[in-house]
């Protein structure tokens, strides 16, 4: 997926919004002004996202490209 794919993809969510609340390079977007992902535009290579703590313990013992993010 490229980088306007994923902003697509985002933005079709109900209530969904995005911007630069952080500096010109992390794009966030938000549903409803709760922040669900987080991408680096000058370098796409990973989207961080909004889990629940639990499950994504889970996840990444399930799978190794399951990163803890930032």
């Amino acid at each position: 997926m490229d980088i306007e794919a994923l902003h697509q993809y985002c933005l079709q969510k109900q209530g969904a919004t995005d911007g630069f609340p952080f500096d010109q390079k992390t794009l966030v977007f938000k549903v409803y002004g709760k922040l669900f992902a987080l991408v680096d535009v000058d370098d796409f290579v990973s989207i961080n996202l909004k889990c629940d703590p639990v499950w994504a313990i889970e996840l990444r013992e399930r799978y190794a490209a399951i990163k803890s993010g930032f």
